[in-house]
């Protein structure tokens, strides 16, 4: 397993809404995900800044990297684009962290 760190760029004020449309994310969506092979997948917040940091283990990396074809996926990042930074296709600005320390 491949564990995989990102961080994306919240907008500002629009945390609430962000943890709304998380905390009832739509069951094709879980569906997809978890058929693509992540897991202990988790965003976390900072609140100075209102970057998300991303980390998640992953089994199955070309699953992962077939995600943004899937059309549920792209119905969700439409939904998120007006609370994040976006690429031209829509996809959310996520930038790779490379980790420096893990304690197991």
């Amino acid at each position: 397993m491949k564990k995989i760190a990102f961080k994306m760029q919240l907008k500002p004020g629009h945390l609430q809404v962000y943890r709304q449309r998380h905390d009832e994310i739509w069951p094709e969506l879980v569906q997809t995900l978890k058929a693509a092979g992540p897991r202990d997948y988790s965003i976390q917040h900072d609140a100075e800044t209102d970057a998300l940091f991303t980390t998640m283990w992953c089994t199955d990396d070309q699953a992962m990297e077939a995600l943004h074809t899937r059309p549920v996926m792209r119905r969700w990042w439409e939904s998120m684009a007006s609370l994040l930074e976006t690429n031209a296709d829509g996809s959310p600005v996520s930038i790779a962290l490379d980790t420096v320390f893990h304690l197991d």
